[in-house]
């Protein structure tokens, strides 16, 4: 019995779970309590949808058209929402420790959205980095991939029992795509570790350092709130 050849995945990506995820991240930013924004509160949403439109009119169903203009917007926006983010996270962090004690349901509330915000973000980011991107990942052969920034469990059971290997990369062709990250961005926010997917390129190991770092951090001082709250 010989192996099936390997197939590539040359209908491309489909973009819908990764356009949901921004426009779910859109709108936890929007929807966080006052004073929590970085000036108005709908202007980063706007700037943040004037860069997704083109994005989607590119590759309105499947991930197939790549140009260096597309590559720059699509990590801009990633950068815009992380930023902004993260700014909304300093902002809470301050406002957790010296808020009063009415302002507790709302601020854990908050927590929650920045948390969520955070997965998303993070996901996206490993999304677009790991071996050239959505586009590069599924539309180039494996031999002209870049480097792997992350090494998944199908990447490596092509050695396993047969109906493990094949759906293994090297029997199937298999590449991650989104919902492969944003598992990654979920157990690292919850476990603070890699758990099932390792990083391999420090960019990688560093962006999950930092998403551990922020999860953690955010989760002693909701803990923290909560306590002083029920007391």
């Amino acid at each position: 019995m010989t192996d099936r050849p390997p197939r590539r995945n040359h209908a491309g990506e489909p973009r819908l779970p990764a356009a949901i995820a921004v426009v779910v991240a859109i709108a936890m930013y929007a929807a966080l309590p006052e004073g929590l924004h970085l000036g108005p509160r709908i202007a980063v949403p706007v700037l943040e949808v004037v860069l997704f439109l083109p994005l989607v009119a590119a590759n309105p169903r499947r991930m197939t058209r790549e140009n260096r203009w597309l590559r720059n917007l699509s990590i801009a926006l990633v950068l815009l929402i992380a930023a902004t983010n993260a700014a909304s996270l300093v902002l809470l962090v301050d406002a957790l420790v010296s808020g009063q004690a009415k302002q507790g349901p709302r601020l854990l509330l908050a927590a929650g959205q920045v948390w969520l915000t955070n997965v998303i973000v993070f996901a996206l980011a490993y999304w677009e980095l790991d071996r050239g991107g959505p586009v590069t990942r599924s539309r180039q052969p494996r031999p002209r991939l870049p480097v792997a920034d992350f090494r998944f469990p199908q990447d490596e059971d092509h050695d396993a029992i047969t109906e493990v290997a094949a759906r293994s990369a090297a029997r199937s062709g298999w590449t991650p795509g989104f919902i492969d990250y944003l598992y990654v961005s979920v157990t690292n926010s919850s476990a603070f570790s890699p758990t099932d997917t390792m990083p391999l390129s420090p960019r990688a190991k560093m962006l999950m350092a930092v998403e551990s770092v922020s999860a953690l951090m955010l989760s002693v001082l909701v803990i923290s709130r909560g306590v002083s709250l029920l007391q």
